[in-house]
C-alpha cells in the first residue's frame, strides 16, 4: 500500500494569487465582512506582501492550493502572521501548523525580533493553534485596522532564532 504523499509547502509565484484571494475570502465572507485591510492584500498581494519585503505559502494538494499564510513585513524586524486559510475539503489534517510554522520560520530566518497576528476570540482552533506554535497573547502595541480584531498574540525572538516567553 501507497503512503500518503506529504503536503508540498511552496513560496509564493503569481500563478497563485488567485488561490490566495479565493481561499482568504471564503473564509472571511463566512464569518465576518470584507474589510478595506483585507482588499489591499487580496487585491494585490504580490505587490502589498511580496515586494516589500513579505512572503506568502501555499500548501498544494497536487496542483492544488489548498492552504495559505503570509508573513508581511510591517516595520524593521517585525512581521505580522496574516491571511491564514484552509480549504474546508483538507481542515483537521495538520496544513494550518504547516503554514503556520512556515512563516515562523521565515521570520526567523529574516532576522525578525517579533512575529505578531491579530484574529477574533471566535476562532478558537486558530487561537489554539497559534498557542501550539508559541504565541502568547498580549496587548496590542497599535490599533489593528480590522474591526474584527478581538485578539492580539505575539512571539518575540532573542538572536540565534529563540523565542521569550
Amino acid at each position: 500500500m501507497k503512503s500518503p504523499a506529504l503536503p508540498t509547502i511552496v513560496p509564493f509565484r503569481p500563478e497563485l494569487a488567485e488561490a490566495f484571494r479565493s481561499l482568504n475570502r471564503a473564509w472571511i465572507e463566512q464569518l465576518f465582512v470584507i474589510e478595506g485591510n483585507d482588499l489591499k492584500f487580496l487585491n494585490d498581494p504580490e505587490g502589498a506582501i511580496v515586494a516589500p519585503g513579505g512572503q506568502i505559502f501555499f500548501v498544494l494538494d497536487g496542483a492544488d492550493a489548498v492552504g495559505t499564510v503570509a508573513a508581511v513585513l510591517v516595520g524593521p524586524r517585525r512581521y505580522e502572521l496574516a491571511k491564514m486559510a484552509v480549504a474546508p475539503s483538507h481542515q483537521r489534517r495538520g496544513l494550518g501548523r504547516l503554514l503556520g510554522q512556515a512563516v515562523v520560520d521565515y521570520a526567523v530566518s529574516m532576522g525578525a525580533e517579533t512575529l505578531f497576528l491579530v484574529t477574533n476570540s471566535q476562532l478558537l482552533s486558530a487561537i489554539r493553534l497559534y498557542e501550539r506554535l508559541g504565541f502568547r497573547h498580549a496587548t496590542a502595541p497599535a490599533p489593528t485596522g480590522y474591526a474584527r480584531a478581538d485578539v492580539y498574540m505575539e512571539i518575540r525572538f532573542l538572536v540565534g532564532g529563540s523565542t521569550t516567553a
